[in-house]
């Protein structure tokens, strides 16, 4: 079997109470069935809190959220009670994996970082070189779908060419075009996703409304030297979301939708510029965080963008 992973794969480490978006908060946690058992038959001091803090009934278990949806072990330090008391061996799996992710494939297994967590997110878009690929194992079998991927990552990694030109070569190689919509309604159709987070809502409202004053080609001058961060956006999409389409057709629509959210992000990405003439690298990251979280981390917001994209 064969196991992928980007080269930034291992640097990963969670900043814990530096974040500012911690994952304890906000989410239903499910527990795994190894786990949920370890935690009903517990005789630890944590016994009485997981009888009364997890629901056991449910499929799968999961921990039930506190005051202003925060996870029942995550303490006022924002330190996991679970680790300080137990040790990280303890953990559920989801709890032990965030932020990664694994696509389990016929011949192999590709793991990556979310960039729903804030420091995935930095550490993905703070990297100047072209991302790579770490191959362990044997491939066992050839991929259509993979193939094509490595076509598209190849592509949005040609520094030659302005990343907009490379994602318009990206597009040819799906025989297709992004539908012709223009901002206003792109927006729109976002506006329509199901949301979480009031300021995603606030800045698609501000994208709608400014859509005619957006200085994009001032914009594009100022980030001329940051590209890359686009470049990473873009190569981290495509590879977590294409290798696991169905088939070609829904490769080529995943493919699209790498540039489309490059066309929404770099426009969200003007817009704030153009209140402080400035777009500083951390906004960069909380924009993307903030967009994973709310896109590319829901099936159903996936699935709609897809449709939206045929």
């Amino acid at each position: 079997m064969l196991r992928v992973y980007p080269d930034y794969y291992n640097e990963f480490k969670c900043i814990a109470t530096k974040c500012k978006h911690n994952c304890c908060i906000g989410w239903e946690i499910d527990i795994d069935p190894k786990t949920a058992q370890h935690y009903q038959s517990s005789s630890s001091a944590l016994r009485e809190r997981f009888h009364s803090c997890i629901d056991f009934s449910s499929d799968p278990p999961h921990f039930i959220p506190a005051q202003d949806e925060r996870c029942p072990f995550l303490n006022n330090q924002n330190l996991c009670d679970v680790i300080t008391h137990l040790g990280e061996e303890h953990l559920c799996t989801i709890c032990a994996e965030h932020p990664r992710f694994h696509n389990e494939l016929p011949s192999r297994v590709e793991s990556g970082l979310g960039m729903c967590c804030e420091e995935a997110a930095r550490l993905i878009l703070s990297k100047k070189e072209p991302a790579s690929f770490i191959y362990e194992g044997e491939d066992e079998c050839e991929d259509e779908i993979i193939d094509f991927r490595d076509k598209v990552i190849k592509l949005l990694q040609n520094r030659e060419k302005h990343l907009s030109d490379r994602l318009q070569d990206v597009v040819s190689l799906c025989g297709t075009s992004l539908p012709h919509k223009d901002l206003r309604v792109w927006a729109d159709v976002f506006l329509h996703l199901e949301r979480l987070d009031e300021k995603w809502t606030a800045l698609l409202l501000e994208l709608k409304e400014s859509s005619e004053l957006i200085p994009l080609k001032e914009f594009d001058t100022y980030m001329q030297g940051r590209q890359a961060e686009y470049e990473q956006l873009c190569v981290y999409l495509v590879y977590r979301h294409l290798a696991n389409a169905p088939d070609m057709y829904e490769a080529t629509l995943r493919a699209k939708f790498a540039a489309l959210s490059y066309f929404l992000l770099r426009n969200i990405g003007a817009v704030l510029y153009a209140e402080k003439k400035r777009f500083t690298f951390e906004e960069q990251v909380e924009l993307c965080r903030m967009y994973s979280a709310e896109v590319e981390y829901s099936d159903e917001n996936l699935y709609i963008l897809l449709d939206e994209l045929e």
